[in-house]
Formats: C-alpha cells, structure tokens, sequence
C-alpha cells in the first residue's frame, strides 16, 4: 500500500524525429533507431525537463512537442515539492546550468535520468539513455558528431531558476 503523502511520477517520451528516425536510421546509420528521445520528468503537477536554456517546467504536455508519444510510469515519491524544488535549482546552479547542455553527453535524458533516480530510485529504460551511443558507433553518427555537437533542444518552457 502507497504512503498517504506519495505522489506519482511519470516519464513523458517525444520522439524528436516524429517517426523520421524509424525510417531514415536504416539507410543512414545502417541500424534501426526508434525515435530520438526528449524526455521529461512530470510530478507534483509539472513537467520538468533540461534544454540548452536550463531546466524548465511547465503543465504536463503543454511544451511546443504537444502531447507526449508515450508514458512511463516511474512509481511514487515520498520527495515533497518543494524539498524537489530545492534540489532542480541547486542542479540548475550546477550540474545542469545552461552552458552544461550537450546533445550527447549531458542532455535532457541524463537529467530527466537523475531526477528520476533522486525521486525514486529507478532509472529511466536504457533504450533512451543509450542513444547517444548508438547513434556515435556508426560511422555516420560520428561524421555528423561535430554539426550534431552544436545543436541545442529548446521546447520553450519556465526556467526553475527564474523563480527566486
């Protein structure tokens, strides 16, 4: 039985490519790659999630990518929200402040995989927080690695820090 004061936690999915890299990742990387993954980390009634301008929240699927593709549930916190709050803003001071975001090595994913773990516990699935790698181990990804290092994801959203 669920503590009276837990609440859910859930992984929204979008797939960037919006179907494009199930069917080009063939041709191009000569593997097959589901989507290109933004995730986002949605409890206490937000969507959390990091970009090129840092976190940043807003109501569950109202970023501009719209609704997710799909949903995990990730379980329940004990973590009330402003004990997260305290936590998003340190990490935005940090580990996670604007000038932190690489597309491959330090992006929404490996956020919304820590956010996950300070909630809950659990990772979030492998298949998204191995992209990266994937994506790097074929020749293709790695001739594009340099264009690709310089792209920067930014669906729009509040940024946590501009709450003081």
């Amino acid at each position: 039985m669920e503590p009276t004061d837990s609440y859910p936690v859930k992984l929204y999915i979008y797939d960037l490519s919006k179907g494009m890299a199930r069917q080009l990742s063939p041709l191009m990387l000569g593997k097959q790659l589901d989507g290109i993954w933004h995730t986002a980390v949605v409890v206490h009634g937000k969507e959390y999630y990091f970009v090129g301008e840092g976190i940043n929240h807003c109501p569950p699927g109202c970023t501009p990518l719209g609704e997710p593709d799909s949903v995990v549930d990730l379980g329940f916190t004990e973590v009330p929200e402003e004990i997260l709050m305290e936590h998003l803003i340190s990490l935005a001071e940090s580990t996670y402040s604007v000038d932190k975001y690489n597309l491959f090595d330090h992006n929404c994913n490996t956020f919304s995989n820590e956010v996950a773990q300070f909630l809950t516990g659990r990772n979030i699935p492998s298949y998204i927080t191995d992209l990266p790698s994937e994506v790097l181990s074929t020749p293709f990804g790695q001739a594009l690695r340099p264009l690709l290092d310089s792209i920067v994801i930014n669906p729009g959203g509040n940024n946590i820090t501009g709450q003081r």
